[in-house]
Order: C-alpha cells, then structure tokens, then sequence
C-alpha cells in the first residue's frame, strides 16, 4: 500500500508541474480605506529558510512545484503588509444590505450626496439577481428583507419604479409575501421613513435599562453586538423620529394589501402558535401587555431610562472605532445622538459619521450599463483577525521566528491588547483585562477567537522584549481561562451567554440575540492551550474536551458559527485536538476525517454553501473554494492524514488555482457574521489559508511534523511562559 500511495505522489507531482496557466477566477480589483494604507514592497527575506527548502525526498516531483507555490503566496503576502504599522488587514465584504441601509441614514440625516448615491445605485443594479431579487451570499436565493432594503434605498435614490429592473425587482418580493414578511429590522429602517407602522414592530420599552445587571432579562444578558444595537434602539423607540418623503420614493407597492387593513397583531413574527401555551405565544402575550404600558408609562421611570440609555450609549462612543465598531450599532447611535438633540457638527456626530465614512469601499464594476465606479459599506475592519492569522501562516510555512515582519506584527499586536474593563466583566466577575478585539479599535469587546490566535502568534515568535513578550501572553490567557463557560466551552464575547429562550423573543427573529459556547471556539482555545505547551490534562481542556464530544454531530463533524460551517468546524476541532494531544486515532476523530473524505469534491477540493445553515442535506457541500478546501487540508494532516488519496488531490487543486502573482481568487462567503442572517468574505481567507495548508504538507512530508509540533513540544519542554501565569 505504502508503495502504491509513492506512485500516486509521484504522478500527482508530475500533473502539477504539466499545468500550463493558473485557473483565474472573476477577479475584480478593489479600493478600500484599509487596503489605501498598504505598501507593496516585498521583503527580501521573503523566501523560506534553507531548511524548508529540501529537495523532493519524500514529496517526489511535487515539491519544487509546492516550494514555487510557498514562496510567491509569501511574497505577495508581505507585499501586502502595512509597513509603517505591521499589520494586515483587507476588505470584510457582505451582501448588499448595509449599503442600502447606508443610503437610508444619510437621507434621513439631511446628507444627501449625489455622487455617493450614483455610485451606491450603481453597486445594488450590479448585485441585482435575475429574478429582480437580491441575495445574502453568493449563489443564494433572493431574501425579503435584503431586497426591500435595496429597493426602497434605490426609490429614495430617485430611481422610478418604473424602470423595467425595479419592476423586476418589486415582482420578486410581492411573490415572497411583500413588506410584512420582511425583519424586524427591515420594518424598523422602514418606520423611520414612515414607511411601515410602528404598531406593527414588536415593543422594547427603554424600562429595560433599569433592570440589574444581572438579571435574567437584562441587556447584559443578550450578545454584545445585540446590545450595542439595541440601546441606541431604545432611545429610538422613545422619540419614534421621522424623516418624510415624497410619495414617489415611498414603497406603497410592495404591500400586498392597503396598510390600513393589515392586521399588525396577526403578521410575524406576532403570530401566535397554535398551541394553548409555547414561550412563542408568552412573549407576544407580554408585547400585548408592554404596547399597554408604552401608550401612558411612568414618565419619571421612562425619563430615567432613557437618559441611561443615552449615558451609554455615550460611554460606548468614545472609542476610536465607533460603538461596537460594526456598522448597525454606529448607525443607530447616530439616529440616537440626534434624537437627543445632538446637531450635526456636533463632534460626537462629526466623530461617528467619519467612523462610519471609513467603513466605505469603492470599486469597479459592470452594472449591465458599462464600467463604473461604484460604493458599498463593509461591516467593520478585521486587522487582528487578519494579522495574527497571517503569522501563524508564515511561521508554518518556514518564515524564521525573528523575520522582521513577523516581529513588527507582534509588536503592533502587542499594542492592541486590551486593558479596559469592558462588558464581560459582568459574567466573569474574576476575569482582569487582557483580550485582544478583532477591528482596529473595540477596547470594551474584547472576544475569545481573537485572543486565541494572537496568544498562537505570539507564542510562535522570538521577540526582543521576550519579558514582555511573556508577560502580554500571560494576561491574555488568564482571560481566556476566566471566559470558559460552565459547559466547558466559550463563547465570543461573553461568558455562558446561552439562554435559549430569549431567541424566541419576537424583536428576536434573525435568531441571533446570544453568544453561546460553539466548537469552533472550543477547538481554537485548545489549539492555543497546545501551542502554549499545555496537553490534554490540563483542567481547561478536560472540561472542553467533554464539552466537544457532546457537540459533534452524527455523521461526525462539527458545526461551525464563525466560519461556513461543517468544514469550518471540523477544521477547528480537529487542529485543537491534535495540539492539545488527543490520541488522534480515537473512534470519533476517525469519524471526523471519513466526513471530511465524503466530503470532497470531484475538482480535488472542498466547498460548503451557506445554505447549510439552514438546510443540514448541505453540511459540507458546494462549489470549491481556496479557503475551505485549506481547512479540510488543514484537519486531515492534524488528524495524521498525510498521503491519502484525498489529501494530494486536495493539494492539487490549491496549486492548479493558485494565480500566477502568488494569490488565490474566491468570490464566495466563508465567513460568518449571523447564520441565516449575515455572511462574510473575508478577502485575505483565499491567501493565508492555502499558504499554510501547503507548508503544513510540506513540512510533515520532509520533516515528519509540523513547525507548529516543534514550537509546541519546545513550549512544554522549557514552559517559557508559565513563570508569568
């Protein structure tokens, strides 16, 4: 067998090198704030060390054509770091739904620029399906409430309703039930245009501010992007603002019927389950009590309220990247700041509309009509994410420890760790400042995955200060261990954020109110645990390890939350697993790999469809992609995978797709923001994921392990670290 597999690596090599031009995917060149502060100058230590650049020994013929692929993914990778700071960073691109609500604000805010509403009209008639639709991620199905937005923002955007792809367009959500069928959000952006009745949105009174902090019902008991989303909602709520518009920019045809005789107590998410009792039909019992008491509240207890709202909100606004730094909470702190009586040049509002305003990513597209430029918004910025992730590549693909970009990352690194006490402190009354965020700046949201991956990156450098090195490293995993959850796994941003019935509240129906433990996480702390020289005794991991166990699914794989889905999971598991010193031939991660195995596409690669959150029959399948097919590359070599069939075609189908400049293209969302709500390509996913799948095959071709086994085992072996714990 041993024989038959060094023939298949050996024709396999040949195929590689016989592969006249790189597969270019629909590349489409791009400018973004983020991307305007790169510098494209390539270090001249770019190439590998010696010691990674081996000679064919056991890769046969394929290792000139991996080496070749190694170093042009490198050097186009630190073509592309910031040099003045040492970070990476790239667009965070999602569907079209924030662009349109983009439009709306500044409309609403009297900001009306003609040249930026051309280029955002241009953006959504380029993005527009064929069946006049708009979807929430590449190769989706139309979705309700993305395509009101897009037709209402091109409405107030002047764009008759009559042009042939507007009709096309109200055609498409009249046949999925009109405007009542679409979000609570939806209704709420509509409701300050007038366009729908505030009757018709589910109540949340701002009373709930004055609820303690530990309360079953408080805001500190639902996610962190869904309370920095629904505080400035609150004050919102209270004043019920409205901008007016003409009648030929409203969306009276996309009703079904008249608005005066829809019955808003009868349309979802208001609709009571047939049953006599479900906590469903509790909860519109209780909205039907609270529309009572917000008609004559207390005016003292209602004036408190709002002005905590408003005090938190205020508090929350003071960072350098905006509330939350994602972009619905910095537009609702807007609208609220104005509903306090806050002018437009007041510097709060100045502050929050230029942080918004750098979320902003012009590009070049065909929108039927010929080329032009054209405006869409991203969610935030993913710099920590980006660059921790990066190092953790280039180490593993033979970079030296000390390689001056990796050590002006780490400091720059070290300088976004947190030392504020943020909102965690409420569910981890022990925990002490030490998190890394995922934007530029989010010093109040620290979260869980990103500390993770910087502690990995960290602990994989040589760095000057190693004292304070060591010392950064130490605060950040004291963090880490204080956010496990009391089911042995973490959340994102907070601690045993988990109480399920909540995401039946009716204002709750994108299902995304909470933060619970998730096997991603789960997989990535143990990964980090293993990588700071701990093994699978350590009191974290036993607890994580039965927490994993309990979560696997059926077939064997692991669902993902931040990444798309079954593979994302079952990557993340399988790596931590493995780090952590699991026996890697035990029954459920064998499991693991035949899912994986089933998996595989007939092109050589892997690719997973964002419709397998809401359809299981999709766990694991769709298109190819870069990204995914190096996480299913990156699960099978951490599980002992190395020369299976599966593995080399795997490995194929990266170099075959590998662009002639070092790049990989990927038009698809492998990224998750809400499942079933907001997906995410993560621009740089298709670069440092194949880079660090093929070093990984590389490495434990030539050398028998990985870099990251060396580094670990030296971890547990001198416990640099520890002294500081």
């Amino acid at each position: 067998m041993k024989r038959l597999m060094n023939l298949i690596t050996r024709l396999s090599g040949s195929l590689f090198s016989s592969v006249p031009d790189r597969l270019k995917g629909d590349a489409r060149k791009r400018s973004t704030p983020a991307l305007r502060l790169v510098s494209h100058n390539v270090h001249p230590t770019a190439l590998p060390d010696q010691a990674t650049r081996r000679a064919a020994g056991p890769l046969g013929g394929q290792s000139e054509s991996i080496d070749e692929a190694i170093r042009r993914s490198q050097a186009w990778l630190l073509g592309r770091q910031n040099l003045k700071d040492g970070f990476w960073v790239a667009e965070l691109e999602t569907d079209t739904t924030l662009t349109s609500e983009y439009l709306m604000l500044r409309r609403f805010l009297g900001l009306v620029d003609q040249e930026r509403e051309r280029k955002a009209v241009r953006y959504l008639r380029s993005t527009q399906l064929p069946d006049g639709g708009w979807p929430i991620y590449h190769g989706g199905p139309s979705e309700i409430s993305t395509s009101v937005k897009a037709y209402f923002a091109l409405k107030l955007s002047g764009v008759p309703a009559d042009e042939p792809f507007m009709v096309k367009a109200r055609e498409a959500i009249l046949a999925k039930g009109g405007v009542v069928r679409a979000s609570v959000f939806t209704k709420i952006a509509l409701a300050l245009f007038d366009q729908y009745d505030w009757r018709g949105i589910p109540c949340m009174p701002p009373e709930i501010m004055l609820l303690p902090k530990r309360f079953y019902f408080s805001i500190y008991a639902i996610s962190y992007w869904s309370r920095t989303v629904l505080v400035p909602l609150l004050i919102m709520f209270e004043h019920r603002p409205v901008c007016r518009i003409s009648h030929e920019q409203g969306i009276e045809e996309l009703f079904t019927q008249p608005r005066e005789r829809i019955r808003y107590h009868e349309v979802p998410p208001l609709k009571k389950d047939r049953a006599w009792f479900t906590w469903h039909n509790l909860f519109i019992t209780l909205d039907a009590l609270l529309r009572l008491y917000d008609r004559m509240p207390v005016r003292r207890l209602r004036e408190r309220a709002v002005r905590k709202a408003a005090d938190w909100t205020l508090q929350h606004v003071k960072g350098s990247g905006g509330i939350g730094a994602i972009y619905p909470a910095m537009a609702n702190s807007v609208i609220a700041l104005r509903c306090l009586g806050y002018e437009l040049d007041h510097p709060v509002v100045v502050k929050a509309l230029s942080e918004i305003e750098e979320l902003e990513v012009y590009d070049v597209v065909n929108d039927g009509q010929g080329l032009g430029e054209t405006l869409h918004l991203q969610p935030c910025f993913s710099p920590i994410w980006d660059t921790s992730l990066l190092i953790n590549a280039l180490v593993e693909a033979g970079l030296p420890q000390d390689h001056p970009a990796l050590l002006k990352a780490g400091d720059w690194l070290l300088s976004r760790q947190t030392t504020t006490v943020g909102d965690w402190k409420i569910a981890a009354p022990d925990a002490e400042p030490g998190g890394w965020y995922f934007q530029f700046e989010n010093e109040l949201y620290p979260d869980v995955d990103d500390t993770a991956v910087v502690l990995m990156a960290l602990g994989k450098l040589r760095m000057p200060d190693g004292a304070a090195q060591r010392q950064s490293i130490a605060r950040g995993y004291r963090w880490v261990m204080a956010m496990q959850g009391s089911d042995g796994g973490w959340g994102a941003y907070d601690k045993d954020n988990n109480r399920t019935v909540f995401n039946l509240i009716p204002f709750a129906d994108h299902g995304a109110l909470l933060d619970p433990s998730t096997a991603d996480l789960a997989g990535r702390c143990l990964e980090m645990l293993g990588v700071l020289g701990y093994d699978r005794t350590h009191p974290a991991a036993e607890r994580a390890l039965e927490f994993l166990r309990r979560e696997q699914e059926a077939d064997g794989s692991w669902y993902g939350r931040w990444g798309v889905n079954y593979v994302y999971g079952t990557w993340s598991v399988l790596v931590g697993l493995r780090m952590i010193g699991e026996d890697m031939s035990a029954p459920y991660v064998r499991q693991a790999v035949a899912w994986l195995e089933s998996r595989q596409n007939s092109d050589g690669g892997w690719g997973e469809s964002c419709l397998s959150y809401t359809d299981p029959a999709a766990a694991g399948r769709g298109d190819s992609t870069p990204s995914q097919t190096a996480w299913a590359l990156l699960a099978f070599l951490s599980a002992g995978v190395w020369d299976s069939i599966s593995v080399v075609r795997g490995v194929n189908y990266l170099i075959r797709h590998q662009q002639q400049d070092g790049s990989w293209e990927e038009i698809r969302q492998t990224g998750t923001g809400f499942p079933r709500v907001l997906y995410l390509r993560y621009h740089l996913y298709c670069q440092y994921f194949p880079l660090w799948a093929l070093a990984m095959y590389r490495n434990v071709k030539t050398r028998g392990q990985m870099r990251a086994d060396e580094l670990c085992r030296i971890a547990r072996e001198t416990g640099w670290f520890r002294s500081e714990v």
